[in-house]
């Protein structure tokens, strides 16, 4: 564990499965930061989680944390039902909010932590990671060079299986409940992957959608369709299933330009695939070990004065709208 006085000071709200590796390891590998505090509702769990990770405090209130004067900065990793109380609270004691996408249950409450987050001049930012990956920067690239031309289209096709505990009435996910999720696993996953798209295209400025439960599972919608245009005049569609069979799983973005395509994943780090009129190239990447550390790398310089984070409240909070004129719910 770091300790020298000129590390950014970090405590962790909820720390779940996304924090043993993803993310937790990233706050005091990364330089110029530590993790000092942590919280956790079942005080065992916080025990354990903080002496395999040799962080100095722990906490079971979430208000004891954000109270901690040791603290610097919060980085929020619980359900998104939690996420506007805890970042409110944290940006009014005066502490820098990093917190977990989607950034809230609906747009509605984007709106209010951006609210506060201007009243207090406290920076919020949010865990949209991919935009600093090197896996997407390099997409980010090839299109910003103009290499596929200009581009007309994006189309998105993601389709997973049904998850084992999706049918337990007792033992259903998180994310398959809309009351703590915001809606089911379209709105915990599919959020990545139109942020992804507002990073390299543009901001999304129209969006409609059709949404079904066709297998049953669950209360939330496991089958969506969607259509959406960007303020380049860009156009695009997507479609995400939850329940589908194994022989129809798909991961796959395309961008289409007037030169030619590009082909990629949101998840899986399947290769980059680049067809042009006159060249085929394929990039590949491999899977960061903490896949949240160079986002949070990005965010120490920024809060060092030596960079930006590309990720804040007012661009995940678009993704947010466009999610729910998707889903047509009431922002």
């Amino acid at each position: 564990m770091q300790t020298s006085t000129n590390l950014l000071k970090w405590g962790i709200i909820g720390c779940g499965d996304v924090c043993e590796i993803k993310s937790g390891p990233a706050f005091y590998k990364t330089e110029g930061s530590s993790l000092v505090a942590l919280m956790r509702r079942d005080a065992a769990q916080a025990e354990d989680f903080a002496r395999r990770h040799r962080v100095a405090r722990w906490y079971s209130d979430a208000g004891q944390l954000i109270a901690d004067t040791d603290v610097d900065a919060v980085y929020i990793a619980t359900p998104p039902s939690s996420h506007a109380e805890y970042a409110i609270s944290a940006m009014r004691a005066g502490k820098t909010v990093y917190v977990e996408k989607p950034m809230a249950t609906s747009y509605r409450e984007c709106e209010e932590m951006n609210r506060i987050s201007l009243e207090t001049g406290i920076p919020l930012l949010v865990a949209y990671y991919r935009r600093s990956l090197p896996y997407f920067l390099k997409i980010k690239e090839i299109l910003d060079n103009d290499e596929i031309g200009k581009v007309i289209s994006a189309h998105v096709r993601f389709r997973t299986s049904a998850q084992p505990q999706d049918s337990d009435p007792h033992n259903r996910p998180w994310r398959t409940q809309p009351e703590i999720c915001g809606a089911g696993y379209f709105y915990d996953m599919a959020c990545h992957t139109l942020d992804i798209l507002d990073f390299f295209l543009g901001e999304i400025v129209g969006a409609c959608g059709q949404k079904t439960n066709r297998i049953g599972l669950y209360a939330a919608e496991d089958t969506i369709t969607a259509s959406f245009c960007f303020t380049s005049g860009v156009v695009g569609c997507g479609e995400w299933a939850y329940a589908a069979p194994a022989m129809a799983n798909c991961d796959e973005v395309e961008i289409i330009g007037t030169h030619g395509n590009i082909r990629f994943a949101t998840f899986s780090f399947a290769p980059i695939l680049v067809k042009t009129i006159h060249t085929q190239a394929e990039y590949i990447f491999p899977r960061p070990e903490h896949i949240q550390q160079p986002m949070i790398k990005s965010i120490v310089a920024q809060l060092c004065g030596c960079g930006k984070s590309p990720s804040d409240g007012i661009s995940a909070a678009r993704t947010n709208l466009v999610m729910d004129k998707i889903l047509d719910r009431k922002s």
